[in-house]
């Protein structure tokens, strides 16, 4: 037994240096050898395509395959630079189609429109992209042999419509301070709209109020990005809207809110502006008017307006209904919400008060706040 263990010590220093000399060599060593793209294919070079980034067009990219030395797997991206560029800091960088596998690219219009407002090419005009193809094996990134480019027209509106639009700057009623920016409504895809009092001072628009957003300015009647807007003549009350599928702005001044009384044919009492898109009277006696078959109680709102041509007009806000009974403690909070009447007809789209209204005092508050549906309140005192 003793010579059997002793047999066994003595092979062990054998068998473990030719373990460790096994380990020690990599019979499975990476190779990362390939030759690059050797042609693109399409686009042909210089070819104009007309962008159209609201439809479902695509632009496909196409190029020869590289070669791996040891016949394994390639990667691709597309690398697009500005007309003139060296790819050196490129515009963008994008996977081929398959993860990456494929020797093609489809990239839509959307896509292509934003590269291009990032290569500065403005919205209405043409300008060329410079794009070419990496191929890789691990970390061997090679270029393709040529490189193409592409002349692209661009529609108008910004190439990236921001999901979200904040007002700042020390003309806001919020001031500069970034992370109090006010958020404006999204009436419809691309449109933002705000009711709001400026300030003399400065005020621009931001994607986020956190960071460094992109900013926007409005002027004229254009919406542009980068700079900021200058409010003078004192401190009033607008509506901002904006619209950046065609990069318009209207900016149109609130000069009055009053409540039409509609059996009077006129205005009962005007409403003052306080902030956050907010009208209001407050404690004012409000009688129904005496017809022979009733009390008649239908009322609406009847706004002033300028637009910055300071041409004068007038807009209406009633209800959706054309005709409508008088609210009780059960009525939905919808019968109260604004809605801009085309009709000015002395009755129509007119809202009633509730019974309890006639012969007492009451606050009747207007909200065209950003942060809810447009509606208002009557509030017996």
């Amino acid at each position: 037994m003793k010579t059997f263990f002793a047999n066994i010590l003595l092979a062990l220093p054998v068998s473990l240096g030719l373990i460790l000399t096994g380990c020690g060599k990599d019979d499975h060593e990476l190779n990362t050898n390939l030759t690059p793209v050797s042609r693109l294919n399409a686009p042909v070079d210089d070819k104009y395509i007309k962008l159209q980034p609201a439809t479902s067009a695509t632009v496909s990219f196409e190029w020869d395959q590289a070669r791996a030395e040891d016949g394994s797997l390639v990667l691709y991206e597309v690398v697009i630079d500005k007309d003139g560029g060296d790819f050196s800091n490129p515009i963008a960088k994008i996977t081929s189609d398959g993860g990456g596998v494929q020797n093609k690219l489809t990239l839509s219009h959307k896509d292509l429109n934003s590269i291009a407002g990032k290569a500065g090419i403005a919205a209405l005009a043409t300008g060329k992209l410079k794009w070419t193809v990496n191929a890789s094996k691990g970390y061997n990134i090679q270029p393709a042999k040529e490189a193409r480019t592409i002349e692209v027209e661009r529609p108008n509106g910004f190439a990236e419509i921001p999901v979200d639009v904040y007002l700042t700057g020390d003309a806001t009623e919020a001031g500069a301070d970034l992370a109090q920016a006010v958020k404006l409504k999204s009436t419809a895809p691309g449109v933002f709209e705000i009711y709001t009092s400026l300030k003399d001072g400065k005020y621009k628009f931001v994607d986020r109020n956190t960071g460094t957003p992109t900013t926007y300015f409005i002027d004229g009647a254009a919406l542009r990005e980068g700079g900021e807007s200058t409010q003078s003549g004192g401190t009033k009350v607008y509506r901002l809207r904006l619209d950046f599928n065609n990069t318009a702005a209207t900016v149109t001044e609130i000069t009055a809110i009053g409540l039409w009384f509609a059996p009077e044919n006129s205005i009962m009492y005007d409403l003052s502006y306080t902030s956050n898109g907010t009208w209001t009277f407050e404690n004012k006696l409000i009688n129904f008017h005496q017809e022979s078959w009733g009390r008649d109680e239908r009322y609406k709102f009847r706004v002033s307006v300028k637009a910055a041509d300071g041409t004068a007009g007038t807009e209406w806000y009633g209800s959706s209904n054309a005709d409508n009974n008088r609210p009780t403690a059960t009525t939905p909070l919808s019968f109260w919400e604004l809605k801009p009447v085309v009709n000015s007809d002395q009755y129509n789209y007119c809202y009633k008060f509730a019974s309890e209204v006639d012969g007492k005092n009451c606050d009747v508050k207007l909200y065209f706040s950003p942060d809810k549906t447009y509606t208002h309140q009557v509030i017996v005192r």
